[in-house]
């Protein structure tokens, strides 16, 4: 294993591709309606940091988080995203 990797594994950092992996499938996870919504800001230690643009947004992709985590484990694969943490950006 090389270095860099065994490194980013110590400091919560999920492999290599799988933020781009996440990036590109966000629509597809995230659905048409949360699409241009929503954000993937952040992906560390299994935690998705995600940023909407409302608090509406924010309360309603909440209680979507069950299907997210399944549909993000779909395109990652297990383990890589276990929560979501929604951010609301500021108007």
């Amino acid at each position: 294993m090389r270095h860099e990797v065994a490194v980013g594994r110590m400091l919560g950092m999920p492999p290599a591709d799988a933020f781009s992996k996440l990036s590109d499938a966000w629509p597809a996870v995230v659905g048409e309606l949360f699409a241009p919504h929503v954000s993937v800001r952040s992906l560390r230690a299994g935690v998705c940091t995600v940023e909407v643009d409302g608090p509406g947004w924010a309360t309603q992709l909440r209680y979507s988080e069950h299907q997210l985590l399944q549909r993000a484990e779909e395109c990652c694969g297990s383990g890589v995203v276990t929560a979501i943490r929604v951010v609301v950006t500021a108007p």
